[in-house]
């Protein structure tokens, strides 16, 4: 059995499509939350963009499944919630001496001296201005190894030096680690809070970092979050862009 906070279920797959999907079924259907789905393999695992999950055996695989009844901005500083609680979770595991190569990678990567910990993946249903239905929170840990020859390079627990973390314990770090993280964004402060937390635990700020979107790639200084936790990037010319979304890579990993 897995420690969870109180009122919070779980659903167990020894294999699933993914369980971001298994949210989305779950959203469609109505059902309430907070929820967590674990999977021992998933089939059809992806991360941003559209891009697959490669994940090997022994890694956490789940979804943290909401119905936040907030509009869709708030639901998107849920994001930055989950990179902080994601953080805070794992840098527990790890040895001090190697806590201080622990980042996050704007919006909500986790990186260890610059190579991917674990990712993860916000979707969700709802009409602009109104209620967004359902949020799924899906994050993917590598506990026990990574995938090689990725564009982002990767990591992994045994590689940092840490010792063998089972699913289930990533499970129950994460639970109370997201239990807490959301009683702040629900606080006074608000995603104030969320924010400043973000920003103590960031990589790359005050440095120079590239942008990938669509149809363009440019380089700027990373100064910062906007209040509603946009890039704030210093171009060459001085001016500031806000990026709202896009690929973020440090020089060393640009190409």
């Amino acid at each position: 059995m897995v420690d969870l906070p109180p009122g919070v279920a779980l659903r167990r797959f020894v294999e699933i499509d993914s369980t971001n999907e298994e949210a989305r079924r779950l959203g469609d259907a109505g059902t309430e939350g907070p929820l967590w789905i674990v999977a021992e393999r998933q089939t059809a695992g992806r991360g941003r963009r559209g891009r697959s999950w490669v994940s090997p055996p022994g890694n956490f695989m789940g979804t943290l499944y909401l119905r936040p009844r907030c509009g869709p901005r708030q639901a998107g500083e849920l994001s930055f919630v989950a990179a902080v609680a994601v953080f805070d979770a794992v840098e527990a595991f790890l040895p001090p001496p190697a806590r201080g190569g622990l980042r996050l990678k704007w919006p909500n990567d986790l990186l260890h001296d610059g190579r991917k910990l674990a990712g993860i993946l916000l979707e969700s249903s709802g009409v602009a201005g109104a209620e967004v239905a359902w949020l799924a929170i899906g994050i993917g840990v590598n506990l026990a190894g990574h995938p090689e020859g990725v564009e982002f390079p990767a990591t992994s627990l045994p590689v940092i030096g840490a010792p063998p973390v089972a699913p289930d314990e990533a499970l129950a770090a994460l639970a109370a680690s997201f239990e807490r993280w959301l009683g702040v964004w629900r606080g006074v402060q608000g995603f104030a809070a969320i924010r400043e937390a973000w920003l103590t635990r960031a990589a790359g700020l005050g440095e120079r970092l590239t942008v990938r979107l669509s149809q363009e790639t440019f380089d700027g200084t990373f100064e910062g979050l906007a209040p509603d936790g946009a890039l704030q990037l210093r171009l060459a010319d001085g001016t500031l862009r806000l990026v709202s979304a896009g690929d973020v890579f440090f020089p060393a990993s640009t190409h």
